[in-house]
């Protein structure tokens, strides 16, 4: 049986389709090539008559070892097990290549944030490439930074404090309005990686809430 599928560059959803519905025309013709119905071939192989017309329509592509299983009985060869395994790579790449879209998205949203964030004339100092908001450092951590960042986290007072190995009264005194305690060196050190290790959303929203304190 002839069958086979060409590289595909900057995979849609109508190639997916149309290579599922390739590989169910080739399962359908080794069918047919040995004079089994499908009633018959999905009696031999164990699976209900109709996982083998959605197999055959490319409405589903079921798991591999349906595919082993048919493949033996219609006497492919392995042709198409190799096939299904074709289309299986294929259709990994494509939800791969849709998440990484949707990664690239998010972070351009992020970046718009950042620029709505940050005050005119101000700069974020960045990695060269990289999303404007990946890169976001603090000169001095003041009580103003430390509760924009442990809101930014969505965190309490006293988790945050463990998180930093500080207790619950020392970040309260950090934070406090009036007369404010500046964190120590060490503690300015821990704020530094508790920032540089939060994700691009928090670090977006610990600038606008920064922005607007």
């Amino acid at each position: 049986m002839p069958g086979g599928f060409g590289a595909v560059d900057g995979i849609t959803s109508g190639q997916v389709a149309e290579q599922r519905k390739d590989l169910g025309r080739q399962l359908a013709g080794w069918r047919a090539a040995v004079g089994m119905t499908q009633a018959q071939l999905a009696k031999q192989i164990c699976y209900s008559r109709s996982t083998l017309a959605n197999a055959e329509t490319g409405r589903d592509m079921s798991v591999r070892g349906f595919w082993c299983d048919a493949d033996d009985v219609v006497g492919a060869n392995g042709a198409l097990l190799a096939a299904f395994d074709q289309v299986a790579a294929l259709v990994r790449d494509f939800h791969e290549q849709q998440a990484s879209v949707r990664d690239r998205e998010r972070r351009q949203r992020a970046g718009r944030l950042v620029a709505a964030a940050v005050p005119a004339g101000s700069r974020v100092p960045v990695e060269p490439g990289r999303c404007q908001c990946e890169t976001v450092v603090v000169g001095r951590w003041t009580g103003r930074e430390v509760r924009a960042l442990r809101e930014a986290l969505r965190m309490t007072v006293h988790d945050f404090a463990q998180r930093l190995g500080a207790s619950g009264a020392t970040v309260s005194g950090w934070e406090h309005r009036r007369t404010p305690t500046p964190p120590k060196m060490a503690a300015q050190a821990a704020l530094d990686q508790t920032l540089a290790l939060a994700d691009t959303d928090t670090k977006a929203r610990f600038l606008l809430i920064l922005n607007n304190s």
